[in-house]
């Protein structure tokens, strides 16, 4: 494989380059910023790029934000996401192209060199490999994030026959309750979704909008 290495650590990224290309690999660039990721990645179009989270300049997120350019620029460029930081926003920027070739693993929790060069090769063939950290921090994030949390399942009922297109005295038939019933679930919807009154947009379709997004 043909391989990007991006981690501003001088002593990390010498050893991965050692361990790569021990392994049969050939690292074609090792970098240590995020713009320089994204150049390697359009000028090299390696198999798979490691990448650290923080780098300069602030040291915060700056490696995700450029692999998820890098995607951008080289659609479905393979990355694996190798950091002692779990950084969810990104992280679901990275996966949510759908495109697989994308892993993320967390440094102390890789134990054997061969599953992490068994990893390395799984996101370069198009897999998702992914730290169940990860997994569990990226749930939790989608949890508090979901604008239906607030719904009580009677609500969440009433705007699923909505998604359907069904009106409120379709649905007060397909529940066998009175209009009135449906009237008063759909308000508490428009309340909890914070779709106030408004001449320009119409709250049901918004309301049917947030249903599918989740």
């Amino acid at each position: 494989m043909r391989v990007v290495i991006a981690d501003d650590a001088v002593l990390l990224r010498e050893g991965l380059i050692r361990l790569v290309e021990e392994n049969g690999h050939t690292v074609v660039a090792a970098v240590g910023d995020g713009p320089s990721l994204v150049e390697a990645v359009v000028e090299h179009r390696p198999d798979v790029s490691i990448v650290d989270v923080r780098m300069p300049p602030s040291h915060t997120d700056e490696g995700l934000r450029a692999a998820v350019e890098a995607r951008s620029r080289v659609p479905g460029s393979p990355i694996l996401v190798l950091s002692q930081y779990v950084e969810v926003s990104y992280a679901d920027d990275l996966l949510a192209d759908r495109r697989g070739a994308v892993g993320y693993l967390l440094k102390d929790r890789v134990s054997l060199v061969a599953d992490f060069l068994d990893g390395l090769r799984r996101v370069a063939e198009g897999g998702t490999v992914l730290d169940p950290e990860v997994v569990g921090q990226l749930l939790v994030r989608r949890r508090r994030d979901d604008p239906l949390r607030s719904l009580t399942p009677r609500e969440r009922e009433v705007l699923g026959l909505m998604a359907e297109g069904m009106s409120n005295t379709a649905v007060a038939r397909k529940m066998v309750v009175t209009e009135g019933a449906v009237e008063k679930h759909v308000r508490n919807i428009f309340t909890k979704l914070n779709l106030h009154q408004d001449e320009e947009q119409h709250r049901r379709v918004l309301a049917v909008l947030a249903y599918l997004q989740t």
